[in-house]
């Protein structure tokens, strides 16, 4: 094939990738009760984490959070941006497998064996994150910045948009730092690391996970903070491991 018929190729393969986003936000925008009902579901006190937490310590009580809206059309951007990443987290898989197909004509047959499983373990470790930050660090975060009181005189009035806003960050960026083996590995092949330069900066790349860890977190205290680093950091171990 010539140079422009490859352009061609590309320009198709675009052309469905963005026909598939598409129809996959407008299905979840016209089905999004039970999405936004998943989404809400850690800002109530009877969330699966907070339940099991309560059975094994008496002392620990929680009370739901209360959302209110302030802007006239806050609701139906929510609404809009909710469904745009939910519809590309959902046409991920397709949009992986179209680009393969366009550059696996390029590769060996042991190279493009190499590619599928980088492309399913990164997808996989992606979601790995994104649960990750559904059942502990979004639900603890919110509730304890939700419930935070500098006066007993002020009450906490949690709007819509930054609820979203800060369930959306999270759940980017856990999945994203969850893609660490996926980048060791990528590294490695190309001979920029290897599992002994990764074993002698252990101690160093702690370090770093535990001020990432710090950034990502919005409340700060040590057990949230612990709740990130610890699976970055087990996942530091994990790509050394592949590797």
């Amino acid at each position: 094939m010539t140079f422009w018929e490859h352009l061609e190729e590309l320009r198709q393969c675009l052309i469905r990738i963005l026909i598939a986003t598409l129809v996959c936000t407008i299905v979840v925008f016209f089905f999004y009760e039970p999405i936004f009902q998943l989404i809400f579901y850690p800002s109530h006190a009877e969330f699966p984490t907070f339940s099991f937490i309560s059975k094994w310590v008496n002392s620990f009580h929680i009370e739901s959070l209360q959302l209110i809206n302030t802007g006239i059309a806050n609701q139906f951007l929510v609404h809009l941006r909710v469904s745009l990443c939910v519809g590309l987290i959902c046409v991920a898989p397709y949009i992986l497998y179209v680009l393969l197909g366009f550059i696996s004509p390029a590769l060996y047959q042991a190279e493009r064996r190499m590619a599928r499983r980088l492309v399913v373990g990164g997808y996989t470790l992606f979601v790995c994150g994104l649960l990750l930050n559904y059942f502990i660090i979004f639900p603890f975060s919110v509730m304890f910045l939700g419930q935070y009181h500098v006066s007993q005189e002020i009450v906490n009035m949690i709007d819509l948009d930054s609820y979203i806003g800060m369930f959306l960050m999270l759940s980017f960026l856990i999945g994203l730092m969850f893609e660490l083996p996926l980048f060791c590995v990528l590294l490695s092949r190309v001979g920029l690391i290897d599992a002994q330069m990764l074993r002698q900066f252990k101690k160093h790349v702690f370090v770093v996970i535990l001020i990432l860890a710090a950034v990502i977190t919005p409340t700060g205290d040590p057990f949230t903070l612990m709740l990130v680093a610890l699976p970055i950091y087990l996942l530091y171990e994990l790509s050394i491991l592949i590797i």
